[in-house]
């Protein structure tokens, strides 16, 4: 079974822990105000990507376990892959809530959403919090992300569906949803500019002002076809998406 560490953070202290991971799920247009996400939808829209709206919001899609990762760079195949920011459940003994960037390749995103989020890591700052710790004054949190150290996104949390909300929608559609093991990149918002951002870095962080702490976590792009004579390197795609 695939498994990660991080550091839980707790009211008490923090302890690092190895957290197996049966299943994944990125969840897209996970807002509680669905006008909140057409943003998002426009946006990537605009790039070529159809989104199944004849499936009802949070559309779910089942990423297998590998993709996700807590390393500090990834590799991709082009130059139009860009990150984001997002609420991470990893549910095992308990619910914990992170933040988490879905990196996507959104040409690969006009054949098929799922087939881009799969390709490229789904990236996990390693520090944890427990949710119960932090339920009361949850909608208080706030995330942002930076691209190449320019400010991308600034959203709070409560513009997206409360955790217990989203676990709740799981059990209700994914019938073999196991009970514990299982990890959920919340879906995304729109840019500050509204338009998807490309670069080479990519930062993002959760803060819970009340508590005064912070999670934050940065990772770099390595163009992975860099590496080979520009004569010699094979094309990405050599078909119709």
């Amino acid at each position: 079974m695939f498994s990660f560490e991080a550091t839980v953070v707790t009211g008490s202290g923090s302890v690092s822990q190895r957290f197996p991971v049966k299943r994944m799920y990125n969840l897209g247009s996970a807002t509680r105000e669905a006008s909140v996400a057409v943003h998002h939808q426009e946006e990537v829209a605009r790039a070529g990507v159809t989104i199944a709206l004849h499936v009802p919001a949070p559309r779910i899609y089942p990423i297998d376990a590998f993709a996700l990762t807590t390393e500090e760079a990834i590799g991709v195949h082009g130059p139009r892959s860009s990150g984001e920011v997002e609420i991470v459940l990893v549910m095992t003994d308990r619910l914990y809530v992170g933040v988490g960037s879905d990196h996507t390749d959104r040409d690969l995103e006009r054949g098929s959403i799922a087939w881009s989020k799969q390709v490229n890591p789904n990236i996990l700052a390693p520090t944890l919090w427990v949710y119960d710790e932090i339920a009361a004054h949850w909608d208080d949190c706030v995330m942002r992300s930076r691209v190449d150290g320019r400010l991308y996104q600034d959203v709070g949390v409560n513009a997206f569906l409360a955790p217990l909300d989203i676990l709740k929608i799981l059990k209700e559609r994914v019938p073999g949803l196991p009970a514990r093991d299982f990890v959920v990149f919340c879906s995304t918002i729109v840019a500050l500019d509204k338009e998807l951002g490309f670069g080479q870095r990519w930062q993002f962080e959760m803060e819970d002002p009340v508590l005064g702490r912070k999670i934050s976590h940065s990772y770099q792009v390595e163009q992975l076809l860099d590496e080979i004579a520009e004569p010699y390197r094979v094309p990405v795609v050599t078909g119709k998406l």
